[in-house]
């Protein structure tokens, strides 16, 4: 059995190494890469011989795939999976596995950041303190109160309502599958856009999310309303967010996620857009989500090698 580690996964290689050999033993031959190379011929060359390969948030294509004869399974050490070409893994019967929820908390825990600095105006704060200013026009609100909005109640989503309780908030969500979650009301799209103080999005992507929110959506907004994304950038159309901004249609954003990987062209429309925080696809990164990442990926090679796989994709 060979296994390769196609990029680092966050934390020191020892580290990782043990955590590999304390699940799989010392029966499968491992190669771990120092480094993250994206492009397509490396890849495949760092493939090749590998039965099971571990990658992140990198395109893992059929070209790719389709020169790695030995391969049968790929362990993807993160959530969304929308990288890899699934239905060729189908076709090849290829196991494909993700890492669902071991970026839960750290996620959640910046949706809060933003909706906090979005709310007390921290950052326009920060730099009036620096230029000699005041509080003048940066008086902000509390979140006790309002109507919370989650678009998406999954792991991330139903986490994000249940912090949006802790700090008062009436707490409203949108969900293809309705769920029973205590104080949580459920309500159509439409709804919950028009209706909702601050609204998150967590749904993942898919044909029918892509361009989910919109100019449409956008005018259904409250022009009070934050309009927080740490999903993943093509679900929102980012010409229409930056409009909506700009024009006072909706009174601030804030994104961790875009059409592409950081880092993001200085020209890109919402880098310019009013009152909007950006963060580099970070939502998902912190120490302790690592380590559990990396944890959940040992188990998932233990669990495929001993035919009873978990997070199975397909």
């Amino acid at each position: 059995m060979n296994i390769v580690f196609l990029e680092p996964l966050g934390i020191k290689q020892e580290q990782l190494a043990k955590i590999v050999e304390e699940s799989v033993g010392t029966e499968a031959s491992v190669r771990y890469y120092p480094d993250r190379v994206e492009d397509a011929e490396v890849l495949t060359e760092r493939s090749q011989g590998a039965d099971c390969v571990v990658l992140s948030n990198m395109k893992y294509g059929k070209d790719i795939i389709s020169r790695c004869p030995q391969l049968k399974m790929i362990c993807v050490a993160f959530t969304g999976v929308d990288l890899v070409d699934i239905d060729y893994c189908r076709e090849r019967g290829i196991r494909v596995c993700n890492c669902a929820g071991y970026s839960t908390v750290a996620v959640a825990d910046l949706v809060f950041g933003f909706a906090i600095d979005l709310a007390r105006n921290i950052l326009p704060c920060d730099q009036a303190v620096r230029q000699g200013g005041t509080k003048a026009g940066l008086v902000g609100f509390e979140l006790e109160g309002k109507r919370f909005g989650v678009i998406g109640a999954g792991a991330i989503g139903t986490r994000v309502l249940k912090l949006a309780q802790a700090f008062g908030c009436e707490t409203y969500a949108y969900s293809r599958t309705k769920k029973q979650i205590e104080g949580v009301s459920f309500v159509e799209l439409n709804e919950l856009l028009q209706t909702c103080d601050i609204i998150s999005v967590h749904v993942p992507q898919t044909p029918d999310t892509v361009g989910l929110i919109g100019k449409e959506q956008f005018a259904m907004m409250k022009n009070t309303a934050l309009f927080i994304n740490t999903a993943r950038g093509p679900i929102v159309d980012s010409s229409a967010l930056a409009q909506a901004l700009d024009s006072g249609e909706i009174a601030g954003a804030a994104v961790d996620v875009f059409e592409m990987e950081p880092p993001v062209p200085q020209e890109h429309v919402l880098l310019h857009a009013r009152n909007l925080i950006a963060t580099p696809h970070v939502a998902f990164a912190s120490a302790q989500a690592f380590e559990k990442r990396a944890v959940i990926v040992a188990e998932n090679i233990r669990k495929w090698m001993d035919g009873e796989p978990q997070n199975v994709i397909c």
